[in-house]
């Protein structure tokens, strides 16, 4: 499978079954598959990023975070495919291509966001990185943590 930068895809349970972080997203909540991931090819690294519908739950954490900081990069809500979705950058997290289960079909193609939003969400991604490495991690997973564990995995 050809994984590239913009793609919306699935992650395999066995992913989730290795890491045991309790910043990742639950797995299976009420019965429905785990969320939808934006992804970041970065080197042998892929970074996923869940996407969800909770527009209710997340816009009232985004407005307190733009009146308390001015603005808010670590969750956007953005059109994806003619529908609202909630891009969650601060549940981010790397892994590997053998975790991706599939590609999230749409109109019987891959679904791909558009180039816009794409490079505003490398944008912000980039951003909470910078932020990290200057001692704010704005991170609910160990990224740290499970880059090495990943990084461990194609040595071995």
């Amino acid at each position: 499978m050809k994984v590239q930068t913009g793609y919306i895809y699935h992650i395999k349970d066995e992913f989730f079954d290795k890491i045991k972080d309790k910043g990742l997203m639950i797995n299976h909540e009420n019965g429905h598959a785990r969320p939808t991931y934006f992804t970041i090819e970065d080197k042998d690294i892929l970074w996923f990023i869940p996407l969800s519908s909770k527009i209710t739950k997340y816009q009232p954490i985004i407005d307190q975070k733009i009146k308390k900081y001015g603005s808010c990069r670590s969750i956007m809500i953005r059109e994806i495919a003619n529908k609202k979705s909630v891009i969650l950058l601060q549940n981010a997290f790397p892994t590997l291509e053998k975790y991706i289960d599939h590609p999230h079909i749409t109109y019987g193609k891959p679904l791909k966001v558009i180039d816009s939003l794409k490079d505003e969400i490398l944008d912000n991604f980039n951003y909470l990185l910078a932020l990290k490495k200057q001692g704010n991690n704005l991170f609910f997973p160990n990224i740290d943590e499970i880059k090495k564990i990943m990084l461990e995995e194609i040595e071995n």
